[in-house]
């Protein structure tokens, strides 16, 4: 159980930031999307959101960031609204994977079905179910969507998407094919298409926060069985093959994406969201993981 996030003051805050960026220098930022490569190692912000809306934060709480990955867990949430679990769970699974986030011998391991939605081969399948003819007006209604019931301002950042598509990722595009194949989906381009651009909307961090506080205080209460499942996933599976530890050690639901954020859930308090660009060997910011372990572990002392 944890205390409340408006318990946590500017000055814990600061000391906690400043304990954990002194242990970041063993990240390495993406190498595979351009504009990520270039970005800032020293780039830092976090911002803590609680349900009765306390801010503290600490750094560039306005930089824009892509959502990359992080995006996953509100394409879940999005569809299950949309169309509920049968359908959706009919198209991926619920286990978390033994492989990296964008392993094509798990799904061949698997048969051609994705293993969960948190993975590349899960995000895209679910992809294809997004409406709409076409990959941007799929991106458009989702992003709309989100927009209007998130209570943020995202966009298509047309820049990062130029420089994901300068590279074109053939790992995920085998994939893609893969997925054609087992007949998860029907058309490897646009559903690939989608995906990118999906994982280029982008936004502040108070965006991204106000995204976690809908999974976290859901405003209908038909939606509330679809945040806890999606809360599940992200407990299980948000941090790939490393998930099962982070749980134990951490204890809340998280999303992390090779941007650099973190998301992270505590349940019926708020939301954590940290960018620090440098990653780990898995792909999770190497000092959102540290902060989000060191935050937490103080709620719990809280509390007890």
């Amino acid at each position: 159980m944890f205390k409340n996030l408006s318990n946590i003051n500017q000055q814990q805050l600061n000391t906690w930031v400043k304990q954990v960026l002194t242990q970041t220098k063993s990240g390495n930022l993406p190498n595979y999307i351009p504009l990520l490569a270039e970005a800032n190692p020293n780039s830092f912000a976090i911002l803590l959101q609680s349900i009765d809306h306390h801010i503290i934060s600490f750094g560039d709480i306005k930089t824009k960031v892509p959502l990359m990955s992080a995006i996953k867990p509100f394409l879940l949430f999005y569809l299950l609204s949309q169309f509920g679990n049968e359908l959706i769970f009919k198209k991926v699974g619920q286990k978390p994977s033994e492989k990296p986030f964008n392993s094509l011998e798990q799904l061949e391991f698997d048969g051609g079905w994705p293993r969960n939605p948190m993975i590349n081969s899960g995000a895209i399948a679910l992809s294809s179910l997004i409406p709409g003819n076409t990959a941007r007006e799929k991106c458009n209604n989702f992003c709309s969507w989100l927009n209007s019931y998130g209570n943020c301002q995202l966009f298509l950042d047309e820049n990062m998407l130029a420089s994901v598509r300068s590279l074109p990722n053939q790992n995920n595009q085998n994939i893609a094919q893969k997925l054609v194949e087992s007949g998860s989906i029907k058309d490897a381009k646009i559903t690939l298409d989608t995906y990118n651009q999906i994982c280029c909307l982008s936004g502040k961090i108070i965006d991204i926060a106000n995204l976690g506080i809908l999974l976290v205080n859901s405003p209908h209460s038909e939606w509330q069985k679809h945040c806890f499942t999606v809360k599940t996933l992200m407990t299980n599976c948000g941090l790939y093959e490393t998930s099962n530890r982070y749980a134990m050690d951490i204890g809340i639901p998280i999303k992390s994406s090779i941007s650099g954020i973190v998301l992270g859930l505590v349940p019926a308090k708020g939301v954590i969201v940290c960018y620090s660009p440098p990653l780990d060997q898995q792909g999770n910011s190497v000092a959102g993981l540290l902060l989000l372990e060191l935050i937490s572990r103080n709620l719990e002392k809280q509390y007890n």
